[in-house]
């Protein structure tokens, strides 16, 4: 039972730790500083839970890389495993600087200073999820009663300074293809593809799906009838080895979807499987059928990897050169056609798989400003010689 207390203006608290014995005598933790007897008393309770489930982290002085490993180990039972390597990434640049210095000496300004550097290396994306994997962290510390107050309260975000020649580069390499582009290169793929490349990039473009959701479809998810693809999983396999991977749920809640796909990618599709039965057949001694829709010769899903070094392949053969153009360009790519074709906003973020319909708003700004920009130069060569 924790023994609540007044210490000078302030409250305490005191609770002995039963799992933890010094000369045979029962731990004491105690606590000061709290305005109130209720705050003293509910951080006490926090303690005596985090006893009873023999999950307290001794504050004395821990350091910061100390306590990033043990919240990583909590981090890791309540997300998925992807989630989980994300922030051991983010984890890895807080660690190089902050890692020796005990959590609670952490100051506000130590931690703005040491973001203000890591943003001259990365991009504001990145900086966000090392900050978000900071505030993490420390919040996790707080709920512990390690740390009354955060130093990542009243960060400041570091603006992003571009040189003129960085915004220009950027406005040259457009990260989707234009119509015409697309044809092109979809005819490479077609005819100086291997096995599976046209089909792959052609359900990319047609259907908008990150690449990991593509890898990841079976046979079951395709409703030949109906004429759609169900969308329920995502492929996982940060180490690009065909057979340890996992297929795990989607990036969002709204990223389970059923979308309708073209009767051109359904006839490839139809095409594919009987082309795939042949090769099970062929390969039947080692084919290892997993129902894959887009599976090696020997039954494993194809590896994000591998999509990459094909594209990278193709596009060596067009005349697409002033684009960094990525399996995921496709997904731009699928958008910009939408929009050309009248779709709006609602049924783009539906068909994308969108959980924040900011996201498509932001992708929709960008995408209308460049066909808007296409459409004055139309207009301009159609009026041209008139005035």
């Amino acid at each position: 039972m924790a023994h609540i207390y007044k210490r000078g203006k302030n409250w305490a608290y005191s609770v002995h730790n039963a799992n933890y014995l010094i000369n045979g005598l029962k731990q004491k933790i105690t606590k000061s500083g709290f305005r109130t007897k209720r705050e003293a008393q509910l951080a006490a309770n926090k303690i005596e839970n985090s006893l009873d489930e023999n999950s307290l982290i001794e504050e004395s002085d821990m350091t910061f890389k100390q306590f990033s490993h043990k919240w990583i180990d909590y981090y890791a039972t309540q997300v998925k495993i992807s989630s989980v390597r994300a922030r051991k990434i983010a984890m890895k640049h807080l660690i190089d600087e902050l890692g020796s210095i005990p959590l609670k000496r952490i100051t506000k300004p130590m931690y703005q200073s040491h973001i203000n550097k890591l943003s001259k290396r990365f991009s504001p994306n990145y900086i966000d999820s090392i900050h978000t994997t900071g505030n993490l962290i420390f919040t996790h510390a707080i709920r512990l009663d390690l740390l009354q107050t955060s130093p990542t309260a009243g960060f400041v975000k570091p603006k992003n300074h571009k040189s003129i020649e960085e915004i220009e580069n950027d406005n040259l390499k457009e990260e989707f293809l234009e119509l015409n582009e697309l044809k092109a290169f979809l005819y490479i793929a077609q005819k100086s593809g291997l096995y599976m490349d046209y089909l792959i990039f052609v359900t990319l473009a047609y259907t908008g799906l990150r690449v990991g959701e593509m890898v990841s479809l079976k046979w079951y998810d395709f409703d030949l009838k109906e004429r759609t693809l169900r969308i329920t999983k995502t492929y996982y396999n940060p180490n690009n080895n065909k057979i340890e991977y996992q297929l795990l749920t989607p990036k969002t809640k709204s990223s389970i979807r059923t979308i309708k796909i073209d009767e051109r990618l359904v006839t490839l599709l139809k095409e594919h499987r009987k082309e795939q039965m042949k090769l099970k057949m062929k390969q039947r001694l080692i084919y290892n059928d997993l129902n894959f829709i887009f599976a090696e010769n020997t039954g494993y899903p194809r590896v994000l990897k591998q999509v990459g070094l094909r594209l990278q392949r193709l596009m060596a053969l067009t005349d697409i050169i002033d684009k960094r153009i990525t399996p995921h360009s496709f997904r731009h790519t699928h958008t910009s056609l939408l929009i050309e074709a009248g779709a709006g906003i609602k049924e783009i973020q539906e068909r994308l798989g969108h959980s924040d319909i900011n996201t498509t708003m932001n992708i929709y700004a960008h995408m209308t400003k460049n066909i808007e920009e296409k459409t004055s130069h139309k207009f301009s060569q159609l009026t041209k010689g008139l005035i």
